[in-house]
């Protein structure tokens, strides 16, 4: 493709996403900030791991967990409309106060360790760019962009925070658009050539690309921060908000890796982040350079959304005693310790899973509001058994799974 359109194409994306029409809608900033988590790391390294594990199943399987994933955001959401009422009441279950705290405290730690995780990448991508790679260096950088997002939330609250997300997001957005549309290209032209796909013929058994496949769940969480907005957002809002991100996600991440297949398949080296970025130079030259960029802000705006999402939380588990903005200053503060302290990258495998835990708790959280209280609804009892269901396949991804950090 022309070295030219694609960039073309990204910024009439991101010229359209700018408007002011649209920036002032409500519902699109509350869209934006499970949107940025969602569409995080996970987009660029979801291709070439699922055709690793799967090979040609690789959309079925992207399939799978898309749907598991909007299974366990129902949940959420109806833990929005349902348990945060009761949980607020006088009169609230013992059970369902229990799980609630419990599934809050693991979010709070899941949620510091991957801002401190996300910004760790973020400043090893910018030190790759410029070609100086040491872990101090990596690591002021990371405590520096760290301090400029606690400034930020601490002065401007969560409108600020949305500010520089609602940036990341468009830019990245915009540069996705043009890499599906250099994919569908090339897919043009492959299918001219008459080609095969190419079967790379991994080694691993079947339970090993099942608890793999459970791993790879993690990869479009992110969701959940809508529950924590409630500060900023009705109800309703927070609701359809994170509908709206995790279809608008969803899409992206389906074409992705249907357009990307005969790419991906082809493919034999390692299935890491930058794997994307070798690929993308078999479709145009200038994609290697914004897909960098495109990294780049994955990361910085999934940071700023789990900040968000964590200042709300600590909020909410404080009983309002930490305000929002002191909540951002909190996680931050904590992040920074992590980076300076601890192996991020070994320790993120425990938030993995500590991420799966808190959708288990959430699914019992629900399942408790269904037992005692006739406000969830006539259908109450039919929901028992799915979302019973849901806890068993998040115990068994909690126990079996295998992270994709």
């Amino acid at each position: 493709m022309s070295y030219f359109i694609l960039p073309v194409v990204a910024l009439a994306v991101v010229a359209m996403l700018f408007r002011p029409a649209l920036q002032n809608l409500p519902l699109w900033r509350a869209t934006l900030t499970p949107l940025a988590s969602i569409i995080g790391s996970g987009f660029l390294i979801s291709g070439p791991l699922l055709t690793h594990i799967v090979e040609v199943w690789a959309p079925l399987a992207m399939l799978g967990i898309l749907l598991a994933a909007f299974a366990i955001g129902a949940v959420i959401r109806f833990n929005i409309i349902y348990a945060e009422p009761l949980l607020a009441g006088r009169d609230r279950p013992t059970a369902a106060i229990a799980l609630q705290r419990i599934s809050d405290l693991a979010l709070g730690f899941a949620y510091i360790v991957s801002v401190a995780f996300y910004l760790r990448l973020f400043a090893s991508f910018v030190a790759r760019i410029g070609s100086f790679r040491d872990a101090a260096i990596e690591n002021a950088l990371t405590t520096a962009v760290l301090l400029f997002i606690a400034a930020v939330g601490w002065l401007r609250g969560l409108a600020g925070l949305e500010k520089m997300e609602e940036a990341a997001v468009v830019v990245k957005l915009g540069i996705i658009a043009a890499l599906l549309l250099g994919l569908a290209e090339f897919d043009m032209y492959w299918l001219a050539a008459d080609e095969t796909l190419v079967i790379p013929g991994v080694d691993l058994s079947g339970m090993e690309r099942l608890r793999l496949l459970a791993g790879l769940l993690l990869i479009v969480q992110g969701f959940e921060t809508s529950r924590y907005l409630g500060k900023a957002y009705d109800q309703p809002t927070r609701v359809r908000s994170m509908r709206n991100a995790q279809l608008i996600a969803s899409a992206v991440y389906l074409l992705f890796v249907m357009l990307g297949l005969p790419l991906l398949l082809a493919f034999h080296g390692i299935a890491d982040e930058t794997a994307i970025i070798t690929l993308a130079e078999r479709v145009a030259a200038i994609l290697p350079a914004m897909i960098v960029v495109a990294a780049v802000m994955s990361q910085f705006s999934a940071a700023v959304a789990d900040t968000a999402g964590g200042g709300g939380l600590f909020n909410e588990v404080s009983g309002g005693r930490i305000s929002p903005r002191k909540g951002y200053l909190c996680l931050i503060i904590t992040a920074i310790i992590l980076v300076w302290t601890a192996n991020v990258f070994e320790i993120v495998t425990l938030a993995s899973r500590i991420f799966a835990l808190y959708y288990l708790l959430q699914c019992l959280v629900a399942i408790a509001v269904c037992v005692t209280e006739s406000s969830a609804g006539s259908k109450r009892h039919l929901l028992i058994p799915a979302i019973s269901a849901m806890a068993i396949l998040l115990a068994l991804v909690v126990i079996f799974a295998i992270p994709v950090a």
